[in-house]
């Protein structure tokens, strides 16, 4: 058993089963032993799949390219900041480096207070500690992590809380007997955080996921484990060595956005974004003057981008306008 596993397990004997966002938090995130705080670089060729950050220069160029116009949107202000919540190993910083750039991820880094500018994230959502839950005699029922014969089983517990029960509600189309769900609480917790950081300007969200009207495509939820670029729906084994993730839910974001005092603005496929930042200069600064050898390098990266990525990943842009408050949304502690 992986030191993660240990750990859980341990927390099983004692306690018994656990909730699988505790799960998934200590796999993904313990300071030691989580998947993305080894030594290990999980990223790229080397390591258990390529994210689109890694696909540089040229995501990065156009993604400047897009924040570039809401800076100009925004009548260029002079303390105008973005900040990348789930940096990572900060691939992004060159490329917004014509502002000022705050790193920011789960459990490392601060929220600057009260500034204008723009949030931006790349598969930042999809990372997060989820619930996983299932519908039965109807209700929604927790599944939990228990411990059979040495490995980690599903456990199906009690009736889900009521935070969690008005969010499988809200966000999803009416429940079926038999379906699996995931709820991001986590995620809402984090839209909140970013409408009281920011005063002006806007979150900028990469991700994959679906819509309420698309829930109906994923009967067994939607959680995948990762590991030398091969997907499992396997998620238990291996804590620790294997990445986790739950594809987001654009309608609670979008709705629990505008609770928060955000405004969607544009919902479209990543490479509607790509080619609309790209279209002034017909791409002429993502593809660079550095030799054949390197336009041709920089085309591959733009054609994984449009064609591999573009049409699975969305981007949701959404604004906060200076005044506005957010509002509150009740959400359980974790």
């Amino acid at each position: 058993m992986t030191p993660a596993g240990e750990l859980l397990a341990a927390e099983i004997w004692r306690n018994g089963p656990i909730p699988f966002r505790r799960f998934m938090d200590v796999a993904l995130y313990h300071p030691e032993y989580g998947y993305y705080r080894r030594v290990r670089d999980p990223f790229g060729k080397r390591g258990d799949f390529f994210t689109a950050e890694q696909i540089q220069p040229v995501f990065g160029i156009l993604m400047a390219a897009r924040i570039r116009e809401l800076y100009r949107e925004m009548g260029e202000p002079r303390e105008f900041t973005v900040v990348e919540v789930g940096a990572g190993r900060g691939e992004m910083a060159e490329a917004f480096a014509a502002w000022n750039y705050v790193a920011v991820d789960i459990d490392l880094g601060a929220m600057p207070e009260n500034f204008t500018g723009v949030v931006f994230s790349n598969e930042f959502f999809d990372a997060l500690p989820v619930d996983a839950a299932v519908y039965q005699n109807g209700a929604f029922h927790e599944q939990r992590v228990a411990m059979a014969d040495g490995v980690f089983r599903w456990h199906t517990g009690e009736v889900v809380g009521a935070n969690a029960d008005r969010y499988l509600r809200r966000y999803y189309l009416p429940p079926e007997e038999g379906r699996w769900y995931e709820v991001n609480l986590e995620a809402v917790a984090w839209l909140e955080r970013m409408a009281a950081a920011l005063t002006k300007g806007y979150v900028l969200s990469v991700d994959y996921g679906f819509t309420r009207a698309e829930s109906v495509r994923f009967p067994a939820g939607t959680l995948m484990g990762y590991r030398r670029h091969t997907a499992r729906e396997d998620v238990l084994s291996d804590a620790g060595l294997r990445d986790i993730t739950a594809h987001v839910n654009f309608t609670a974001l979008q709705e629990s956005g505008a609770a928060c005092g955000f405004t969607t603005v544009r919902f479209e496929t990543l490479a509607q974004t790509l080619l609309a930042a790209g279209e002034p200069d017909q791409f002429a600064a993502a593809l660079g003057a550095g030799g054949a050898a390197e336009e041709l390098r920089r085309r591959m990266q733009l054609k994984t981008l449009l064609f591999g990525m573009g049409e699975t990943f969305r981007v949701l842009l959404q604004k906060k306008t200076e005044g506005r408050e957010g509002g509150e949304h009740r959400r359980e502690k974790p």
